[in-house]
């Protein structure tokens, strides 16, 4: 006998991207179906899979995704700094526009893919916790506070419970001496949603998106009722990283703040006009 699957449709947004592919395999046993929306279409689907394919300004479409889900897995949107109108459109319209969808077809949760970079100007020592002010490092970090703000409105007006998971570093496999720090393993970041998800009642929820690594930059005493105990960290990866790596500059704005090399990021306009 199978267990039946907790939810009939989860919608993941994002769902092509790199975290979105890891979470369609780690949340297909949760859902009847898994609804994927992304500007770049999933040519894999499974069995259990319907694609929609749109940008999320478009705010018809989305709203349209929204219709007949459980909850939604936000995870689209700017994957990094980029120009503000890219930043303004995909990340901040359209996570309105998730918002929204949920306000309109009854949607109780929503989980979504913060960052660090919200946060990316505290300092490493400063042991902050999820009631900590924002401090974005670039636009980028500026479109995830405004997110969270989000989130904390739709919450106390209209009953939306969210989750906002600031991921911190999460990749096959730490490649920097940042990263033994702030590492968060695929599979940690599918538990990790996984208890966002399922928790029994999140209302408006911080967590920092880390796996057990050694050093420990944050306190996530306030999202202890997600049941989040991550099982994997970056130690199996430090002897290579240490030996490969040069020791970072302890004074260099990059080492001091929780961002790391956001921190230094010119203003993405003035790139892009170079």
């Amino acid at each position: 006998m199978t267990d039946t699957p907790r939810f009939d449709t989860l919608l993941i947004t994002g769902a092509a991207g790199n975290l979105g592919s890891q979470l369609r395999r780690g949340l297909a046993p949760l859902a009847r179906k898994l609804r994927l929306l992304d500007r770049i279409e999933c040519t894999d689907l499974q069995p259990n899979e319907e694609m929609v394919t749109c940008d999320l300004a478009d705010m018809e479409a989305v709203m349209a995704a929204c219709e007949g889900v459980d909850m939604i897995v936000h995870f689209g949107g700017a994957p990094v700094e980029k120009p503000w109108q890219e930043v303004l459109d995909s990340s901040i319209r359209g996570s309105y526009h998730i918002y929204e969808g949920a306000r309109k077809h009854g949607v109780k949760r929503v989980v979504y893919a913060s960052s660090v970079h919200a946060i990316g100007f505290h300092k490493m020592e400063d042991q902050i916790d999820a009631r900590s002010a924002h401090r974005p490092d670039t636009l980028y970090g500026l479109s995830k506070c405004f997110v969270e703000d989000l989130g904390s409105l739709y919450w106390d007006k209209f009953g939306i419970e969210s989750v906002m998971v600031r991921i911190f570093s999460c990749f096959p496999e730490p490649v920097d001496r940042r990263h033994l720090w702030s590492f968060l393993t695929f599979n940690d970041c599918v538990r990790l949603v996984t208890d966002a998800l399922c928790a029994p009642r999140v209302a408006h929820t911080v967590v920092f998106g880390m796996s057990d690594n050694k050093v420990k930059t944050t306190d996530n005493r306030y999202a202890a009722h997600l049941g989040y105990q991550p099982q994997e960290s970056a130690e199996p990866h430090r002897a290579r990283v240490e030996a490969t790596v040069p020791p970072q500059d302890p004074f260099a704005p990059s080492t001091i703040h929780l961002g790391g090399g956001y921190v230094d990021f010119p203003h993405p306009d003035d790139e892009a006009q170079k």
